[in-house]
């Protein structure tokens, strides 16, 4: 039975690229790995895909029993594959903030704190003398512009940056312009509904007591989200009474000007104020210079629901 690697639910350009990346390098080492998927594909990644020629990883909604598994880009249960509680997990390779999984045996564990999960599976290839192929270096290299917003993010390291030069090089494109056209057509609601919307790139945390969802979704444009607002909030509510979530927030990022709308549904909107410093009196805020869910949104909500 292969070895499965899997990203994280409702996975982005990361989750995916290094999935593939990963069972890539497994495989050139002897190992039985594949990569899978645990949710659907978004536009940017399948931009990314398409311009390398890589099919997307098969779709496994739920582990068998016993299935030998892999994560990365990703440590904390809520955002993990449904049935990895009967699973054997072997490896997880991520570069976030640990979230209270549990294991049942010891396992291979490497994070670092880069910008990026790509970054790092790009280093084990060449820390292993492992030629790397072009598509993959290409998907790798997506990963880490995505991640960074094309070095924007403040997540974004040198080491981030020396990865992806190099594998700039390896995949034969030039950067800039690859990374920006495979950002512009990730970025936009396209014919996406509000429910969506609402739920794109999501992540459940928990802040205190207080269950959370923060998705984010990239725009050149963020009036092109804001003005189905309302619809987007009802949404929202739906996603709450159905999931149990006390609050979700939506980043409205912008790519251009580099800042983000917060737009949130539930309670304590008093978390928020707490966090960002801003009335929270309305349905959303205004962050200017706020890229990155990691850096500036969840270290700022979990130290304000410590004070609680």
């Amino acid at each position: 039975m292969s070895i499965f690697v899997v990203g994280h639910k409702n996975p982005d350009t990361d989750s995916i690229c290094s999935a593939l990346g990963y069972a890539a390098l497994k495989q050139a080492m002897g190992e039985d790995a594949v990569a899978i998927r645990c949710g659907e594909v978004n536009k940017e990644t399948c931009y990314a895909l398409d311009y390398f020629k890589v099919e997307e990883p098969k779709l496994v909604e739920k582990l068998s029993e016993k299935q030998q598994v892999i994560q990365v880009d990703h440590n904390e249960a809520g955002q993990a594959i449904d049935g990895l509680d009967k699973a054997e997990l072997l490896e997880i390779i991520d570069h976030h903030r640990f979230g209270g999984l549990t294991t049942a045996a010891p396992l291979y564990v490497h994070t670092e704190p880069v910008g990026c999960t790509a970054t790092i599976v790009a280093n084990m290839f060449w820390d292993n003398d492992i030629k790397m192929p072009k598509e993959i270096a290409g998907l790798l290299l997506s990963a880490i512009l995505s991640d960074t917003v094309l070095y924007k993010s403040p997540t974004c390291t040198d080491m981030d940056k020396d990865a992806a030069e190099h594998l700039a090089d390896i995949a034969g494109v030039e950067l800039k312009e690859y990374g920006l056209a495979m950002l512009k057509a990730g970025a936009g609601v396209g014919d996406l509904t509000p429910l969506q919307i609402a739920k794109t790139d999501s992540k459940p945390f928990s802040f205190g007591s207080y269950k959370a969802l923060v998705s984010q979704i990239s725009v050149t444009d963020t009036s092109e989200v804001l003005d189905m607002k309302d619809d987007i909030l009802a949404a929202m509510k739906e996603i709450c009474d159905k999931e149990g979530f006390n609050i979700i927030m939506l980043m409205v990022t912008d790519i251009i000007d580099e800042a983000t709308d917060l737009v949130y549904y539930g309670e304590p909107k008093q978390l928020i104020a707490d966090a960002f410093g801003k009335d929270v009196s309305g349905d959303y805020i205004h962050l200017p210079g706020v890229m990155s869910r990691k850096k500036q949104i969840v270290p700022q909500l979990t130290e304000a629901a410590a004070k609680f």
